[in-house]
């Protein structure tokens, strides 16, 4: 027994399994990839939910009527606008021409170096082209040049022109003591005494076309360059007149 005894005690002890060692709480590592705010929770914002849950506000009526207005504008817009381009492709309109047949020079006479005076008159020659287009001139003003000095001016009564219609207008100009530079004075003395005087008559006017029910008005300008004899029997030797918008 004794023997026995020394042979366990000799025998070597097995090993002692310690119970698990746990981390305490203060020894935890937070992940950098989180941030105290995301285990913060945000208070619920009702006033977004109350709004949430209302009904969707009815449009004002006068949203409504306003955008009624806009589209029949538009509607009626496009219908103006086919018309006249079925006119232009269909009846094809023409200008109206403006033309001086025939011209006088009557007078011609300084007072002195600069005061120019004088008398003038021609026929003007109105003329609708169109077939089924009628003509209104509700504004004319026709001016008289020299040199690109106004000399005299003259605004006539609107008239009317049926299709294919001429008109005729006998246009008068009294030019009294109208101030000319030197250069220009100097200019027109020479003309007269070589018996060739050059005017230039420039005409604006306003032309309203009626097609139907359909109307539409535009600008036109008429640019005569005349020749005349000298005065007092100065009569038209050349012209050349040429109308455009």
């Amino acid at each position: 027994m004794s023997n026995l005894s020394e042979i366990t005690q000799s025998l070597p002890l097995p090993p002692q399994r310690h119970p698990k060692t746990q981390t305490p709480p203060s020894q935890f590592s937070i992940s950098k990839n989180y941030s105290p705010a995301h285990f913060i929770r945000l208070p619920r914002d009702h006033t977004s939910d109350h709004h949430l849950l209302h009904h969707p506000r009815r449009t004002h009526p006068l949203v409504w009527c306003s955008a009624i207005i806009c589209l029949v504008i538009c509607l009626l817009i496009i219908v103006f606008g086919i018309t006249t381009l079925i006119i232009f492709l269909v009846i094809k309109p023409k200008y109206p021409s403006f033309d001086i047949p025939n011209a006088n020079l009557n007078v011609i006479y300084f007072d002195s170096p600069d005061n120019f005076n004088g008398d003038f008159t021609f026929v003007a020659n109105f003329t609708n082209p169109n077939r089924k287009i009628h003509i209104k001139f509700d504004f004319l003003d026709v001016e008289l040049y020299f040199i690109d000095r106004l000399i005299a001016a003259q605004a006539l009564e609107p008239f009317s022109l049926k299709p294919r219609e001429a008109r005729l207008e006998m246009i008068h100009f009294i030019s009294s003591l109208v101030y000319l530079p030197p250069n220009p004075a100097i200019e027109l003395q020479r003309q007269v005494q070589s018996n060739r005087v050059k005017y230039n008559v420039r005409g604006t006017f306003r032309v309203r076309a009626k097609v139907g029910m359909a109307q539409f008005s535009y600008w036109l300008h008429a640019n005569c360059q005349l020749e005349m004899t000298s005065p007092p029997t100065g009569v038209l030797v050349a012209r050349n007149c040429t109308t455009k918008r």
